[in-house]
């Protein structure tokens, strides 16, 4: 078994010696023996090659310098001689006519070693019939393109999304597909590899004119970021419903084609950046099922009839007369849960410490809002969960994202609102919507706790003071304090160091405000927002941050009594919405 890492493998060149290939789709979850044999900047798509190359069922190894770590990757395995067959091949960066010759012969020297090596003699008939099965491939799909655009654009029958951008990996493949209903197209650098077509010479068996023909095919391809001439990428996509655009830490090339996609209209496209790991699954699974709901391929609320059979308890709904439903909001610091009425008053709510089990926290907070309303639990008709708990918290209808959820209880308690920025317990989201209270837009904070309510918490603890006194002495501040980490780490030390230099308590929290204001500026950039503004999540609570904000971005904010509860609200909401 040959094994490779890049769609410029020349993986039919070994159907000519009867040798399978396989690709290599790292996603581990921790990059152990990468850290010791290689450098540590090096990108995750980097280290898990490594890792997956360091095993010991990988013994022929075909490398192509794509991209700078590949040839890190070379060198490392070169130095360990564990291999019985590596090979670096240079690709060359366009492809034009001399850059053909030049791979050509790049592919040449590839088949003298593998035959020196192996001993088998390579058959140009059986490499050529392997590039026509990819051509053919190729063909295929220009007919489907052709037929979907004399269908109209996305609107086609047969919607799917699109992933591109870097190497996605197996999991983030996976894990894309359990969130939507729809078809999803891997288009990414190590995505489908499908050879480009062009007529072959008289005598195809010639092995000289087979790689003539095989090199042209291989250049040829949708090129990946790392080529000069990328202008027929530009077309990659544009038919699918949306576009999951994947960027890997530690490069850049990718977010580049990403500014540019932002540009053309019609489009919705979600950005995400992954490390090649499984770290950041929580958030991932939200903005997939946000994504999903926004462009209607989830199904959650239809979930319910399904979900509903299983619930304890619910009182039917009979037309004309009043019911009642609750929102359950399962957040990491706080569980919210409002319960609202047919006519979509707000009738019982509560506030709880989410605690060490979601499920225990959703529990007594539901029972506090029932308490409120003057309800028993078997007086409601439909429970919708939300939140990163939402999933885990007991029998509901459906569960839906917080990021709808926020979109709607927005709209619902501020009908002006077109963006919102919501600070909760361990994330930051900027959501930008229409009239109508659906999701336009949004965007996430890393996985970071900087600029979050655990971040403001931390700093309180720090300063000996409870979440009141904090948020208070914000207001009080006489001197502009600058603190210049937003780790959450590096930020204490900073306020350890003010509070040493005897610096007020009211202008180190008004620095902290400062940061935590510019942060979530940063978000709302990327979301396009404009006014009018709404802040909700715990944070909201927070005058010195609401202040800070407005000043940020030159609008007023606004923050409703039931901030708190915006994402229980449209929980709540989307209850109403069960049929």
């Amino acid at each position: 078994m040959v094994f490779y890492m890049c769609k410029y493998m020349p993986a039919e060149i070994f159907a000519g010696f009867g040798q399978e290939t396989k690709r290599i789709d790292p996603s581990g979850d921790s990059f152990e023996t990468a850290d010791r044999l290689g450098h540590p900047n090096m990108c995750g798509y980097g280290k898990g090659i490594l890792e997956a190359a360091m095993e010991e069922e990988v013994q022929e190894l075909i490398l192509v310098n794509c991209c700078d770590v590949a040839r890190r990757v070379y060198d490392i395995l070169k130095k360990q001689g564990n291999k019985r067959f590596l090979w670096l091949l240079d690709l060359p960066h366009k492809a034009g006519k001399v850059q053909e010759e030049h791979f050509m012969e790049q592919l040449k020297r590839l088949i003298r070693a593998y035959e020196e090596y192996s001993g088998i003699s390579f058959e140009p008939e059986k490499a050529r019939a392997a590039m026509e099965d990819a051509q053919n491939e190729r063909q295929y799909e220009m007919r489907q393109e052709v037929a979907l655009e004399a269908a109209g654009d996305s609107g086609s029958e047969k919607p799917y999304i699109c992933l591109l951008g870097a190497h996605s990996g197996a999991f983030l493949r996976e894990e894309i597909r359990k969130h939507f209903s729809v078809p999803v197209k891997d288009m990414t650098c190590t995505g489908e590899r499908i050879l480009a077509s062009r007529d072959c010479c008289t005598d195809g068996l010639c092995t000289e004119d087979f790689l003539q023909n095989y090199t042209h095919a291989l250049l040829h391809q949708t090129p990946c970021m790392r080529m000069l001439d990328v202008e027929s990428r530009r077309k990659t996509g544009r038919g699918a419903a949306g576009i999951i655009y994947h960027t890997m830490k530690f490069c850049d090339y990718y977010s580049f084609e990403y500014r540019e996609l932002l540009k053309e209209e019609g489009i919705p496209v979600l950005k995400i950046e992954t490390d090649a790991t499984r770290q950041s699954e929580g958030q991932l699974s939200t903005r997939f099922d946000a994504f999903a709901e926004s462009l209607g391929f989830s199904g959650s609320l239809a979930d319910g009839k399904e979900k509903r059979q299983m619930g304890q308890n619910r009182k039917p709904v009979t037309p004309g007369e009043k019911f009642y439903v609750a929102g359950v909001d399962s957040g990491s610091a706080s569980t919210d849960a409002a319960i609202l009425d047919s006519d979509r008053n707000i009738v019982g709510w509560s506030v709880v410490r989410t605690g060490s089990r979601a499920a225990d926290g959703a529990g007594k907070a539901l029972q506090d809002a029932l308490k409120h309303a003057g309800l028993r639990e078997e007086d409601l008709s439909r429970v919708v969960t939300t939140g990163y708990g939402r999933n885990n918290i007991g029998e509901s209808d459906a569960s839906v994202t917080e990021i709808t959820c926020h979109a709607k209880g927005a709209s619902f308690l501020y009908p002006q609102c077109r963006t919102i920025i919501d600070i909760g317990g361990q994330d930051s989201k900027a959501i930008r919507i229409d009239e109508k209270g659906n999701v336009k837009n949004f965007a996430m904070n890393d996985k970071c706790a900087a600029g979050t309510g655990r971040f403001m918490e931390m700093m309180a603890r720090t300063m000996e003071l409870s979440m009141e006194d904090f948020s208070r002495l914000g207001l009080e501040w006489k001197n502009e304090v600058t603190i210049s980490s937003m780790c959450t780490v590096f930020a204490e030390s900073e306020v350890v160091s003010l509070i040493a230099d005897n610096t007020p308590p009211a202008d180190i929290i008004h620095g902290l405000n400062r940061s935590v204001a510019s942060r979530a500026a940063s978000l709302l950039k990327r979301v396009g927002g404009e006014s009018e503004y709404m802040m909700t999540g715990g944070v909201a609570a927070n005058q010195g941050v609401v202040k800070a904000l407005e000043e940020k971005i030159g609008h007023p904010v606004h923050v409703s009594e039931y901030s708190q509860l915006c994402g229980a609200i449209g929980a709540a909401l989307s209850a109403l919405e069960i049929k």
